[in-house]
């Protein structure tokens, strides 16, 4: 069995006239420049887009099989370059039983599955030409519907403070909303890493996922995981993530949970960090507090401890983060060695410094090896990598 790095929520932006978003000084967030810059550029074998529930999504998809660009593969998936395409739909439930919005993740094997996924979605939605729509119907309903079609079933970002199941969507247990026996792994989310979500025993069972939610190219593979399989289909990580025959997650890749947007509780009026259980900031006086997540781990936290190992959880500092590190040295960094991934976690500090300034490439080694220091984020602002004197950088 062979280890390729996935990404399972990558996002193509969608406007009200269902075209492409485009981002100032970026190329255009299509689902072929997704395709290509995850296989070229990032290095990742598969990837899962969480928009493939619009029918203008779908066209695109099959536009690139009829050219002969991709194919769709025996054990589900669409095949591109040296990118597996898992198709993927995010959805925002909020039905009677939730307290409030909660984002999940499907994905199903093929086009012909996902289009039927879309045909039920269109008399549950009010557009489903737009990604992450509410959805009107149940959590449980959503579940059985994505088992029919043979799908897979993910709790997305659940810590977040807001439209996820731990943040705003539940009281104290997934149960309330959902079936937990339909359920295929959690997605943590940029503010939370595995030994915080262990804290909650009901998500034990689970398989964590470290995923990047990217909204633009350059977010895309900033988290992802190594996972074992024969070749990079739907059916082979459905059983990764259920450990089938030696398959399975065998490492998590994330940001140290304080880079975060909403690691750390922080009052909205005056961005300064204060206690969780602050009916008033500590310093303004104001009550919009946006609660972090490391405080609402704490809070929903039962003491008990998983007897069962994960895998290893390595941190990392996406290059966009590293300090000085712009688009050209980024650019020539990608030509020596090829793609994000082997600058990552391959390149020595020596074959850096062939091609790049010696203090960026020190910051990359600083990075892999867990030293760079880290102002902490939280109330919607990501946290910062700072320098030696701890003045930002």
């Amino acid at each position: 069995m062979n280890h390729y790095f996935v990404d399972m929520h990558i996002h193509i932006g969608r406007d009200m006239d269902n075209k492409p978003v485009k981002i100032t000084g970026a190329k255009s967030l299509t689902l072929t420049n997704v395709l290509k810059e995850s296989s070229r550029n990032k290095g990742m074998g598969m990837i899962g887009v969480i928009d493939c529930h619009v029918p203008a999504v779908q066209h695109e998809i099959n536009t690139l099989i009829q050219s002969g660009k991709a194919k769709e593969l025996d054990g589900g998936g669409i095949r591109f370059e040296e990118v597996t395409l898992l198709l993927g739909s995010e959805i925002e439930i909020y039905d009677a039983s939730s307290q409030g919005p909660i984002h999940v993740l499907c994905f199903l094997p093929d086009l012909q599955r996902m289009a039927q996924f879309t045909e039920w979605l269109t008399q549950r939605m009010t557009n489903i030409n737009l990604s992450s729509q509410r959805y009107y119907g149940t959590g449980k309903e959503l579940q059985y519907k994505v088992k029919e079609l043979d799908g897979i079933f993910v709790p997305a970002h659940v810590f977040t403070p807001f439209k996820s199941l731990y943040g705003k969507g539940v009281r104290k247990s997934l149960t309330e909303v959902f079936d937990p026996d339909l359920i295929d792994g959690i997605e943590l989310g940029l503010s939370s890493d595995t030994t915080m979500a262990d804290n909650l025993a009901e998500l034990h069972a689970y398989p964590f996922l470290t995923n990047s939610d990217a909204h633009s190219l350059a977010k895309i593979a900033r988290e992802y995981q190594a996972v074992k399989m024969d070749t990079p289909s739907f059916k082979e990580f459905l059983w990764a993530l259920h450990g089938v025959e030696g398959r399975g997650i065998t490492a998590n890749y994330g940001m140290n949970p304080a880079l975060g947007k909403y690691h750390l509780t922080i009052c909205n009026e005056c961005n300064q960090h204060t206690p969780a259980d602050s009916i008033k900031c500590i310093h303004c006086r104001s009550t919009k507090i946006t609660k972090g997540v490391a405080d609402r781990i704490q809070e929903l936290s039962d003491g008990r401890k998983n007897k069962k190992s994960r895998p290893p959880y390595f941190y990392q500092v996406p290059l966009e983060y590293i300090p000085y590190l712009g688009k050209k040295t980024y650019e020539k960094l990608l030509q020596k060695f090829n793609n994000e991934m082997n600058v990552i976690h391959k390149a020595s500090q020596v074959e850096m410094e062939e091609v790049i300034p010696s203090k960026i490439a020190k910051s990359i080694i600083q990075m892999r090896e867990g030293k760079l220091s880290i102002q902490a984020g939280g109330g919607g602002k990501y946290g910062k990598v700072i320098s030696n004197d701890t003045a930002p950088l």
